[in-house]
């Protein structure tokens, strides 16, 4: 009977009417109602659930919630509803409500609350910095203390939205959100889940200010995935879109620590990593005007000329060694007399490695000679 009641209201309020329907004497009764039947205590996670091997337990009440749903939407959305009066029963404390919500396995539940609250962030304006205070305490649980939350994705596309909005200069409260809440948000395991948004999110800050690409990319490496090839290929897509916004000054300052974690990327055991790094020169935009160009060469070249040696000198994979020998051949064209000097440093290292390592061994050589001395006196003394 409940669920037949919303399913008429929501085909009353649907059905346009020549008279305001949500007046604010229905408001207190029908806030009331809604959060009678969306706002609930959401059932404990079990603890061997693993979000990206299985399936999401499906609310059993959804036919019932969805009608609920539908019928708050459309009163959020409605034209008749004023913001001013609507917006001490859709108070702070519902929202909080909705915000934790975003935790439901329920994938139908979470897109329904992804729409509405976006809807009520543009609707009610007192709202919004509360609301962006909410989702980041959401953010700081699950990096530092959960590491579990089904609503990150939808949450953070929320945010690539609301990040696009912000007004240029960037005020510190949003640069702090950055700093504290979205760069940590690389460190968690499940990170493939909602790469994509949170990866729009930061190119979004990027092309508002391109001086926050510095703090992104040292947070960036700090959390960078050494020990997970898959991730570290979602992290180098990241980094390209990163690269093809920083400008002479941001590349300044960052030049150094980008240049050594990408040499340690081509120098990695596994080739997919090496591929997706060696991809960035097939960047037109990095290679003619960016920040792996001719003018940066001096700079590039003598941090990865070690790995791209190795790599384009009988690597396994065709086109790893392929891809190698062709950046290689670029440098080569832009400024003989510096690849020159970067062969020669590389295969002095080498030499010198090779000598401490024989050093190594010889001196334990004479350590077990020295061993074995030792015992057979002891054994002669002992007879």
């Amino acid at each position: 009977m409940k669920r037949q009641t919303l399913l008429e209201l929501v085909d009353y309020v649907n059905t346009p009417a020549g008279q305001k329907i949500f007046t604010e004497s229905v408001m207190s009764d029908l806030m009331a109602m809604v959060s009678a039947n969306v706002c609930r205590a959401l059932p404990p996670a079990t603890d061997d659930f693993d979000p990206e091997e299985d399936e999401p337990v499906l609310e059993p009440a959804w036919p019932h919630l969805q009608v609920a749903y539908e019928f708050f939407l459309r009163f959020i959305v409605s034209s008749e509803v004023n913001a001013k009066a609507a917006k001490k029963y859709v108070d702070q404390r519902f929202c909080l409500q909705l915000v934790e919500l975003f935790d439901s396995e329920d994938p139908r539940e979470r897109d329904y609350l992804k729409t509405i609250l976006h809807r009520i962030y543009g609707k009610f304006m007192s709202h919004r910095s509360f609301i962006r205070r909410a989702i980041s305490n959401v953010f700081y649980r699950f990096v530092y203390e959960t590491e579990r939350h089904n609503g990150i994705g939808e949450l953070l596309e929320i945010l690539g939205s609301i990040i696009n909005g912000f007004a240029i200069p960037l005020k510190k409260e949003h640069l702090q959100f950055l700093v504290r809440a979205l760069i940590p948000l690389h460190k968690p395991k499940c990170v493939g889940l909602y790469h994509q948004q949170l990866s729009y999110c930061i190119i979004q800050y990027v092309e508002k200010d391109a001086d926050t690409a510095t703090p992104i990319l040292n947070g960036f490496f700090k959390c960078w995935p050494w020990s997970c090839s898959g991730k570290q290929v979602l992290f180098l897509n990241e980094l390209e879109e990163i690269l093809e916004l920083l400008g002479a000054d941001q590349l300044n300052q960052i030049s150094k620590t980008l240049f050594t974690n990408l040499a340690r990327c081509l120098d990695s055991d596994h080739f997919q990593v090496v591929e997706r790094a060696l991809f960035l020169w097939n960047n037109e935009h990095l290679v003619n005007s960016g920040c792996l160009s001719r003018l940066n060469a001096q700079t590039v070249l003598p941090i990865i000329y070690g790995p791209l040696y190795k790599n384009s000198s009988g690597h396994w994979n065709a086109t790893v060694e392929g891809l190698a020998q062709n950046v290689l051949k670029m440098y080569m064209e832009y400024d003989l007399v510096l690849y020159d000097q970067c062969t020669t440093a590389y295969f002095k290292e080498e030499e010198e490695a090779k000598k401490k390592i024989q050093a190594i061994a010889d001196r334990w050589q004479a350590i077990e000679k020295l061993a074995a001395s030792n015992m057979s006196q002891r054994m002669i003394a002992a007879a």
